[in-house]
């Protein structure tokens, strides 16, 4: 895909791996718009010339407003970027919080498939159009850490796998970015190697340009490859990570 003169769409772009994708988009010719929840974050990124609508994404309200902004725009690609982890982890002290693994799921997967429906006519109409679901390494295999991030990162790597055998004919293409561990707010407490959020941008855009079904992101592309030999093994390389 010819990015120079696309309108795209980036849920989540006043942090982290969405940060970047907007900046390197915009430097690759493209009108970018985004979404965020926190106002400081909103704040700094409009001081840095982007577009940027007030959305919390964990909400159907947040959906809804971002769609409510975006209706008189000629969307070409949606990234569906935003997402969270949250802690869910029945080895430590306290039960829970069942509330924050709904808004988690909601914010990872909901908010995704609601956007994607709402825009595929507009998406449909276009001369090229594209939609980028961020998904993870651990949609391909879990750890035990992060159970309800992982479902929702497998759940939609699985709806993008479906989706896209129903959009074979249509001018629209869909791309999976599998990114590994990336160096976020969210991994901060998280001490292994971090990918850095400035190459992982550049590796899914690169995927965007060369029209890739699946872009897997730097050490990604070992598990994916021992995936394939032998999922049981790639489970349990991960399951600890």
């Amino acid at each position: 895909m010819q990015l120079a003169g696309k309108t795209i769409l980036v849920t989540g772009g006043t942090d982290g791996i969405g940060a970047e994708l907007i900046r390197q988009l915009r430097d690759k010719g493209a009108a970018v718009v985004t979404s965020g929840r926190t106002a400081e974050r909103i704040a700094a990124t409009r001081e840095a010339g982007f577009e940027v609508i007030d959305a919390d994404l964990a909400t159907k309200d947040g959906v809804e407003a971002l769609l409510r902004a975006v209706e008189r725009r000629s969307i070409d690609v949606l990234v569906n970027n935003a997402g969270a982890g949250v802690e869910h982890d029945f080895r430590n002290p306290g039960f829970p919080d069942i509330d924050a693994a709904d808004r988690t799921v909601f914010l990872n997967l909901n908010a995704p498939i609601r956007l994607i429906a709402a825009l595929m006519p507009m998406l449909k109409s276009r001369p090229e159009a594209m939609i980028v679901n961020v998904t993870s390494g651990l949609a391909i295999a879990p750890r035990s850490g992060g159970p309800v991030y992982c479902a929702t990162k497998a759940a939609l790597r699985s709806y993008g796998q479906a989706i896209r055998h129903q959009l074979r004919g249509t001018r629209v293409h869909l791309l999976e970015a599998l990114p590994p561990v990336v160096e976020t707010k969210m991994t901060a407490a998280r001490t292994q190697r971090k990918m850095p959020p400035e190459e992982c941008a550049r590796q899914i855009i690169r995927g965007m340009e060369r029209g890739a079904d699946q872009v897997n992101v730097g050490i990604v592309k070992l598990l994916s490859a021992v995936h394939s030999l032998s999922p049981a093994l790639a489970r349990r390389i991960m399951i600890n990570f």
